[in-house]
């Protein structure tokens, strides 16, 4: 359950990072409200899953499926562009938590 739910939490990061980027300023109620409210899961579903996980495992492969899907999605909304050399980065990051996982 505990890896279950440190993907999910993975999963929220770029939502809270891309709606952090929409923060104008502190009268746009929409992406400030988005921002918390998956900062508020992600950061809980990392510290609930850090009680059944190794601590360094349980970063790292947050933080590898917050970096992964984030770029995911900002080539999805045409914000970024993917290139042969970033999909080999990426490729890499995904092997490393595979790996992690594979040993823990």
């Amino acid at each position: 359950m505990a890896w279950f739910v440190l993907v999910v939490a993975g999963l929220c990061e770029p939502i809270w990072v891309i709606a952090l980027g929409r923060v104008d300023s502190l009268t746009r109620f929409g992406p400030i409200a988005v921002f918390l409210t998956f900062l508020v899961i992600s950061l809980g579903g990392l510290s609930w899953a850090l009680r059944d996980l190794p601590t360094g495992v349980a970063y790292a492969v947050w933080v590898a499926i917050g970096a992964v899907a984030t770029v995911a999605i900002s080539v999805a909304l045409g914000e970024e562009h993917l290139t042969v050399m970033k999909v080999v980065f990426l490729m890499v990051i995904i092997g490393g938590v595979a790996g992690l996982k594979a040993v823990s």
